[in-house]
């Protein structure tokens, strides 16, 4: 049995906030991933049981790999409806904020976010978060905000009455949060909690399908060529990066998550501890985009903010840097050498 992750008074504040609130909007990070998705996703699927009507409000593009997803096509793109999508959140009575420990990561949202007078709940399992918020729920070792909203969802005695929409997405945003269930997932709630999914009837064997066999033929041709012609890998240190330029991506004819889990495949390497992915923004000049991983107990994360203007989870991480590609390869290498005795030891 799951243990509670909130008190009794806790909530009641969280029934009440909902109870009172009548436009409620989700909302997520930029770029938003599987977990950000699935979890707006769940979530709003949960106020729909405690009988609202939510919104799902998004700041940009989501990966085609997820479009498949239930109640998807009901997400709205702030950057494809900004004037609406500011007049809902000036407007609305409570926003949920999922998978984000600060607003500045919805990027042209976040002052809309920020001017806002509707309370907010933060569902989130990223370090320090800074929201001001009624109510926060933040558990850092948690395996994903997935998790989390399936744990809610458990506590305020909705699983009983979920269905597919809700057991879908929350079992494919802890599946890719986790990558596949092969790191940050050696709780053994996690696998209660999947057992209990498959009691909605939901096909796990085609949800992972639909998202790592689901790529166009430029992808796997882009991996190819990442893995052929652009890995860099010491041996010494045991880690490795790569470079995506601009001319790279156009060259692919790179969409919307096509570089999703690129960073995660030099780890197959015997021994590799480090692997980084380096990503030239397809319109902006000097923004690279870095996704960091690594195995056991390397701190991925600490690399992320030390050098990347960023951070995330212990072996999951993420960030951005504001030069050439030239110079973020510079840098990346200067993050090696930072953390030499831990990567050869």
């Amino acid at each position: 049995m799951l243990e509670n992750i909130l008190t009794e008074q806790a909530c009641e504040q969280l029934r009440t906030l909902v109870h009172h609130s009548e436009t409620i909007i989700c909302v997520s990070h930029r770029s938003p991933d599987g977990d950000a998705i699935g979890s707006c996703l769940g979530f709003a699927e949960c106020l729909r049981m405690m009988g609202k009507q939510p919104q799902v409000i998004i700041p940009d593009q989501y990966p085609d790999f997820l479009q498949w997803l239930p109640n998807s096509e009901k997400i709205i793109r702030y950057d494809k409806h900004k004037e609406g999508c500011d007049w809902t959140l000036k407007h609305a009575d409570l926003i949920v904020c999922l998978d984000i420990n600060t607003l500045d990561r919805t990027g042209e949202m976040a002052a809309t976010l920020k001017a806002s007078s509707a309370k907010k709940i933060i569902i989130d399992h990223h370090l320090n978060p800074d929201i001001d918020a009624a109510l926060m729920v933040s558990r850092p070792k948690a395996s994903s905000t997935c998790e989390l909203v399936f744990r809610l969802a458990w506590q305020l005695g909705l699983f009983e009455q979920a269905n597919k929409h809700f057991a879908v997405p929350v079992y494919c945003g802890m599946m890719t949060d986790t990558g596949g269930f092969t790191f940050n997932s050696n709780d053994p709630d996690i696998f209660f909690i999947i057992g209990q999914l498959l009691t909605k009837q939901i096909n796990k064997d085609k949800i992972y399908r639909n998202v790592y066999h689901n790529y166009s033929e430029n992808r796997i041709r882009l991996m190819g060529y990442v893995l052929y012609e652009k890995l860099v890998y010491d041996a010494s240190l045991h880690a490795a990066y790569f470079t995506l330029s601009r001319n790279d991506l156009k060259r692919f004819q790179f969409i919307k998550g096509d570089a999703e889990g690129l960073v995660n495949i030099p780890q197959q390497i015997k021994g590799l501890k480090l692997s980084i992915s380096l990503r030239e923004d397809t319109e902006k000049e000097n923004l690279i985009w870095v996704s960091l991983r690594s195995v056991d107990d390397f701190p991925c994360n600490e690399v992320a903010a030390q050098f990347f203007n960023g951070g995330g989870h212990l072996n999951a991480s993420g960030g951005r840097l504001e030069c050439s590609l030239d110079e973020a390869v510079e840098i990346t290498k200067r993050a090696f050498q930072a953390f030499a005795d831990k990567l050869a030891g």
